[in-house]
């Protein structure tokens, strides 16, 4: 699991306002007095800090989550956040994570500094349904009534036994096996709607991106929609990565306030949509907030809104959700870019479409026993069966005459070549 990348995400409240550094490229920002004083209120954790938070979610106005709620709030929709751990005890989480198993290892408990900071973030991103006197306290997700399945498959970016040489992984207590593969099967096992996957990484071995790809190809035959980042590294590799990469996935850029492309965020083919990833509220695991740039909140912000689709229309199929995203984003005037896809998504704009939609199978049912590429293996079935009946007793029919026409046509061919012309006769 070394490999895995998160997104790079600035942890002021715990750092006071040192960014850490990831292993994804971050972007330092000046922050604005109003900001300052948003994280100074983090740290009080009382009323005051809180109407801070829900004052600063700039990112659910950009995507159009507030109009969205008078139609849907994610109400009956799981959604699977595999990453590094969630905090089911977190005020603005509380009773609405389900923790499933810890497929990656390592050692990191709940409440260690090493367990659940990334996904905290992006499952309060998803779904938080606030604190305090009717939730009005806190972060608000995008799909406030959904619900998490919590899954482990990543460590997070800081944690040391990240960087253990392979021979003292196990010592270590990491796992082996397709952390990945694994947790996106169970999700689809265990009731999950929609997967969130804010992390990537560039395709290094074919069995495991095989494996991963196989895995997501069940989970969407099983009506699930994954939803990934693109990736934090367009100021240094800018390599398409994976999972965003699959078939079927929803690839997720990061914008700016002003609907641009973050300069951290990678800009490839892969591109389905974007979202906000600048200065995006998060909750901190063990209590707080964060402020987060990077594709990984971009990501967990598009994974609220097909909640919000899927919870208002369960019968659509991935494909169909993911259409719907794409047709009703907020585009850029070139139409489709590698910055950002077909533009930010809208949620209210998603919902209206999605309603004239008429439900479709999450898959097409294969064909038993036919290869792809060489048909069903069976010799060919040429003969009379192949032919329609009537054609065949007329062409028959018609032969003899065919043959008379022929034969009189050389006839006259031959009798007009030994006539003999006037001139040869003497005429004048």
């Amino acid at each position: 699991m070394s490999g895995l990348k998160s997104e790079a995400w600035l942890d002021k409240a715990r750092s006071g306002g040192r960014a850490s550094r990831t292993r994804h490229a971050w972007v330092p920002r000046v922050l604005s007095a109003g900001l300052l004083a948003l994280i100074a209120g983090f740290l009080t954790a009382g009323p005051a800090g809180a109407d801070a938070v829900r004052d600063n979610e700039w990112a659910l106005g950009a995507v159009q989550a507030p109009d969205a709620w008078a139609t849907s709030r994610g109400e009956g929709v799981t959604v699977a956040v595999l990453d590094s751990g969630v905090d089911a005890v977190h005020p603005d989480l509380v009773g609405q994570v389900t923790t499933g198993p810890d497929l990656v290892g390592g050692g990191a408990r709940p409440g260690g500094p090493h367990w659940g900071v990334h996904g905290t973030a992006m499952a309060a991103i998803i779904a938080g349904h606030g604190h305090g006197a009717g939730g009005r306290d806190g972060v608000l997700g995008v799909a406030p009534a959904a619900r998490i399945l919590s899954v482990r498959v990543t460590l997070e970016n800081d944690d040391p036994v990240r960087n253990l040489p392979a021979d003292r992984q196990s010592a270590a207590g990491l796992k082996t096996g397709n952390p990945i593969e694994q947790g996106i099967r169970y999700a689809a096992d265990h009731g999950a709607h929609v997967i969130n996957m804010s992390f990537g990484e560039a395709a290094t071995s074919s069995t495991r991106v095989a494996e991963i790809d196989t895995a997501v190809q069940y989970a969407i035959a099983h009506g699930v929609v994954l939803v990934a980042s693109t990736g934090n590294d367009a100021q240094t590799s800018n390599e398409a990565e994976y999972p965003a990469a699959f078939p079927g996935v929803i690839a997720v850029a990061a914008t700016d306030r002003a609907g641009l492309r973050a300069s951290f965020s990678t800009h490839q083919w892969t591109t389905t949509v974007a979202a906000p990833g600048v200065g995006v509220v998060e909750a901190r695991a063990g209590g707080g907030y964060l402020v987060g740039d990077g594709t990984s909140p971009a990501a967990a912000l598009v994974s609220g809104v097909a909640a919000l689709v899927r919870s208002r229309f369960p019968k659509l199929s991935p494909a169909q959700v993911r259409d719907v995203l794409e047709r009703t984003a907020a585009r850029p005037a070139a139409g489709y870019t590698e910055d950002v896809g077909w533009g930010v998504v809208q949620a209210a704009a998603a919902l209206r479409m999605a309603a004239t939609l008429a439900p479709e199978p999450a898959a097409p049912e294969p064909t038993a026993g036919r290869s792809h590429l060489l048909g069903d293996g069976g010799p060919p079935r040429v003969g009379l069966r192949a032919l329609d009946v009537r054609q065949l007793i007329i062409s028959l029919a018609l032969l003899p005459l065919g043959g008379l026409c022929l034969t009189g046509a050389v006839l006259l061919v031959c009798l007009g070549r030994r006539r003999p012309s006037c001139s040869q006769n003497g005429a004048p």
